[in-house]
């Protein structure tokens, strides 16, 4: 979670939400849907982010993966946030400079973007800039005109 004003970024919160690996797939995705739901109901986020799935050389890897962002893109949906996506791809290029830098190097990148940050996983660094992302494509002329569209088309 981070705040945005103008060119200017700052830290409000990070972690992850665990699921209990012990539980059938049902219920960890309630977990998930939960913990996102306690989130959203505690910082009164304005918007979402969350990063597109990548391809995935394990099928049943890849289907428990798009069932969870399903979960990542409906909860804030649910609550009345826009909700965008990016690719891994872009994320990073965002972030490092380039669309195929290292996990490591993602990390370090964002705890420089946001001082006072202790980020303490991978996956919370990975959120965060996806947080970043969004916050810098956002505000493009391109993104203004797609949120001016989609606020015209809501009913």
């Amino acid at each position: 979670m981070i705040e945005a004003s103008g060119n200017r970024l700052g830290h409000v919160a990070d972690g992850v939400i665990k699921t209990d690996s012990k539980l059938p797939l049902a219920d960890r995705l309630v977990q998930l849907q939960t913990g996102l739901t306690e989130i959203i109901e505690r910082f009164h986020p304005l918007e979402a982010a969350v990063e597109e799935t990548f391809v995935n050389k394990n099928a049943a890897s890849a289907l428990k993966l798009g069932q969870a962002r399903g979960i990542a893109l409906v909860v804030p949906a649910t609550a009345g946030l826009s909700v965008a996506e990016y690719s891994p791809n872009l994320i990073k290029k965002t972030v490092v400079g380039a669309g195929h830098a290292a996990k490591q190097q993602v990390q370090m990148m964002v705890k420089t973007l946001l001082p006072g940050s202790t980020i303490e996983t991978v996956d919370a660094a990975d959120a965060l800039a996806v947080a970043i992302c969004h916050a810098h494509h956002r505000s493009s002329p391109q993104a203004a005109a797609l949120l001016a569209l989609a606020a015209e088309a809501a009913p």
